[in-house]
């Protein structure tokens, strides 16, 4: 397995504080909007499906299935797997998947959070694969 690389503390603005502050506690954050009752990721104030400013933030348990993946096998840090991950609240995430054989992944994987350090601020959330 590559160590992974340092990662660029991400950009934290008023609308995702609350969702970079909840990742400094391990916990994984999604909006869900109380209009039409659809979860999202990335979370932001206004629903992308209805378009409603009424959306409230909601812990999400941190499981959920690789929908598909790409494992790149050049560069630094290589192998070096991206993902969209559907999480079991509904909205699906692109991440990383890490702490793993990127041999052994596959799509329908069930995989849960885990949270990385940043260099210098919050931590991003990306998946490892669940165990039998």
């Amino acid at each position: 397995m590559a160590e992974l690389r340092k990662l660029r503390a991400p950009d934290v603005n008023p609308e995702s504080k609350p969702f970079w502050d909840a990742a400094t506690e391990d916990r994984l954050l999604i909006k869900r909007c109380t209009a039409c009752g659809e979860a999202h990721y990335y979370p932001r104030t206004i629903c992308p499906f209805c378009g409603s400013p009424d959306t409230v933030w909601e812990t999400s348990a941190g499981l959920g299935e690789i929908y598909t993946l790409s494992t790149l096998r050049r560069g630094p840090n290589a192998p070096f797997t991206l993902a969209y991950v559907t999480l079991d609240e509904g909205p699906t995430m692109i991440t990383n998947i890490t702490d793993c054989d990127p041999d052994t992944l596959a799509i329908g994987q069930r995989v849960q959070v885990r949270f990385v350090a940043s260099d210098g601020g919050p931590p991003y959330p990306m998946f490892t694969p669940l165990g039998d």
